[in-house]
């Protein structure tokens, strides 16, 4: 059978059924998976978005890690997973039918309630846990519409099935009444984890999963995600400039050129590169201020050195003397004021 578009894959499921075949509906697709007939009657499907019968044994803390390696390594080339299992006394036989009923008809959901998915039959493909239980097609179809009517009865939000948990940081209302798994799901739930990763976290069944969530949405204790209206391309609104306010009447001030700068073509003369010390400054072209009086540079010495011969003659003024008279004038008031 060719990939097609299936209308109604519980449709296709029954007619392979019908036909008694033996192999996998493989549908592709978000979230996708399979399920597997044997002889017209289906024994096991799976999903990406549900957690399976070695996730719900091994989180639930029925079976340990180790025994479901070991029996995948022993069983898994004969499809004979669950026999063996059972045999190994690690499992009742009702445990092992309970826990594939609970794996097939939750992983079944996620596989047919796609109405367009990409579909394709691949015969004689057996899955490695065996037949263990033999459940009739139409039954599975029949449950899948069921589950769908349910889930649209709490909350019509097929988008809350799979995208990330959101808890609202503020309670709608003053008290609110959660049950033990609402509770996990709650304080499990970081914002980027999934329905399919919250239910492999906790070993609990995707369906039962996501239907908590749907009425924890109704309840508004988690965020219910936005329906996209289109999928083009986003676009960013950049901030604008903030500077300050200019009024319209202001006169707009004109900035004249900048002047040249003059290029010196060829050799510079000697005294332009070593001008004298107590030379000044050639005016440069187009100089404005070449007029103005500039006092000449003095010339440099060293830290401790005797001043120049001309400025070393100079005599410094000569002090007048105190007034004696103006003195004792002084201390008389002085004395008075005692």
């Amino acid at each position: 059978m060719t990939p097609t578009k299936a209308a109604s894959l519980g449709s296709l499921l029954t007619q392979v059924a019908g036909e008694r075949q033996t192999g996998a509906l493989v549908v592709g697709g978000h979230p996708g998976g399979a399920v597997y007939v044997f002889e017209g009657r289906i024994i096991y499907a799976e999903s990406p978005a549900a957690p399976g019968v070695g996730a719900m044994l091994t989180s639930s803390g029925r079976l340990a890690g180790r025994t479901w390696q070991n029996a995948l390594d022993l069983g898994s080339s004969t499809a004979r997973v669950g026999r063996l299992l059972v045999e190994q006394g690690h499992l009742t036989q009702g445990e092992m039918e309970l826990c594939i009923l609970t794996a097939t008809y939750d992983a079944a959901y996620f596989v047919l309630c796609s109405p367009s998915a990409p579909v394709k039959f691949m015969p004689g493909a057996m899955h490695w846990l065996g037949p263990v239980v033999h459940i009739d097609a139409a039954a599975v179809d029949r449950e899948v519409h069921r589950r769908v009517r349910l889930l649209d009865e709490i909350l019509p939000n097929p988008r809350i099935d799979s995208a990330a948990v959101i808890p609202v940081t503020r309670a709608p209302r003053e008290r609110v009444v959660l049950t033990a798994f609402q509770w996990e799901l709650l304080v499990h739930a970081d914002g980027q984890r999934t329905p399919a990763d919250l239910a492999l976290l906790l070993g609990r069944a995707g369906f039962a999963t996501i239907q908590e969530l749907r009425r924890l949405a109704a309840q508004g204790l988690i965020e219910v995600p936005e329906v996209r209206v289109t999928d083009g391309p986003g676009f960013v609104r950049l901030p604008q400039p903030r500077g300050v306010s200019v009024p319209l009447g202001r006169p707009v001030v004109e900035i004249p050129p900048a002047l040249p700068v003059p290029v010196i073509n060829g050799a510079e003369p000697a005294t332009a590169r070593n001008p004298p010390p107590n030379s000044e400054p050639p005016a440069a072209a187009g100089d404005n201020n070449a007029g103005v009086y500039r006092p000449p540079r003095l010339a440099r010495r060293k830290p401790g050195a005797k001043l120049p011969k001309e400025m070393a003659t100079d005599n410094p003024p000569v002090h007048q003397g105190t007034d004696e008279v103006l003195l004792k004038r002084i201390r008389t008031a002085l004395r008075a004021l005692r």
